[in-house]
C-alpha cells in the first residue's frame, strides 16, 4: 500500500512544548492560506477513491509513535465538543461531513443542498454496506475528547477546528453508525475495530494524526499501538 510522508508537506518540524501546546502547523499564521487551498480542494473535488487518505507505511508509524510523549491523560475539565467546530462549509453548501459521504462513497448522488440521497457505503470498521446516508456516521479518528486530554485543551479555537474538520490526513472515515458510537471516545487500548484485518490502517491512521497534532499518547495506548504495528 502507498504512504505519504507528512515530512513533504508539513511545514513545520516537531518543537519544544511551551506552557501552550499547539499542533505542527501553525494553523495562527497560515489561517487565510490553509482556508483558500481547502476550498480550492473541494471545488477542483476529491480523487475517486472511496476512502480516506492513505495513511503512512508502518514503519513510519513505528518510528512517529517513538517521537510522542508519553504521559497521563490530562483532565476533561471544560471540555465541550463545540470547543471543535465542526462540519463546517467547505463550498457552497457542503459541509465537512458531506465532503466526506461523497469522497468515501460510490455512486453518491447530492441534492442542491449538498445532502447525500443516494449512494453506496462500505465501512471499513466492519465491513458492512449501507445505501442511506442516515446509517453512516463520519468518525474522528482520535476523537475529539482523546484530543482535548491529550493536548488539544491549550489549542486555540482555530486549531480545534482545522483538526475536527482535516480532510487531508486519514483523520475522518465514512462508518457504520452504532460502531462509530460504540467506539466513542476510546483509544487504541480499550477500542480497535470490529474487522480485525483493519487494524493496521487503523493504528497507521492514529498515531499520523497524532503526530502531525503533537499530541501524548498514554503508555497503554502506546503499548497497543506498538503490538499492532509490529505484527503489520
Amino acid at each position: 500500500m502507498p504512504s505519504h510522508q507528512d515530512s513533504s508537506s508539513v511545514l513545520y518540524a516537531r518543537h519544544d512544548r511551551s506552557a501552550c501546546r499547539r499542533p505542527r502547523r501553525v494553523l495562527g499564521a497560515l489561517g487565510a492560506l490553509t482556508a483558500a487551498l481547502t476550498t480550492a480542494s473541494v471545488l477542483a473535488g476529491p480523487p475517486a477513491q472511496a476512502a480516506p487518505p492513505t495513511p503512512i507505511a508502518a514503519s513510519t508509524a513505528r518510528s512517529y509513535l517513538s517521537e510522542l510523549s508519553v504521559a497521563t491523560p490530562g483532565s476533561m475539565s471544560g471540555y465541550s465538543r463545540d470547543k471543535f467546530p465542526h462540519w463546517i462549509t467547505q463550498s457552497g453548501s457542503c459541509d465537512t461531513r458531506e465532503v466526506v459521504l461523497k469522497r468515501d462513497g460510490t455512486d453518491v448522488a447530492q441534492n442542491s443542498s449538498c445532502s447525500a440521497t443516494s449512494g453506496t457505503w462500505k465501512s471499513p470498521y466492519d465491513g458492512a454496506t449501507w445505501t442511506a446516508a442516515s446509517d453512516v456516521d463520519i468518525d474522528h479518528v482520535v476523537p475529539l475528547a482523546e484530543a482535548w486530554r491529550s493536548g488539544a485543551s491549550s489549542w486555540t479555537t482555530a486549531q480545534r477546528q482545522a483538526l475536527a474538520n482535516d480532510l487531508t490526513r486519514p483523520q475522518l472515515v465514512a462508518v457504520t453508525d452504532n460502531v462509530n458510537q460504540s467506539k466513542g471516545d476510546k483509544d487504541p487500548a480499550t477500542w480497535m475495530p470490529p474487522l480485525a484485518s483493519y487494524d493496521c490502517v487503523y493504528a497507521r491512521m492514529w498515531v499520523q494524526v497524532k503526530h502531525y497534532y503533537d499530541l501524548d499518547v498514554d503508555s497503554a495506548e502506546k503499548s497497543a499501538l506498538q503490538g499492532v504495528l509490529n505484527g503489520c
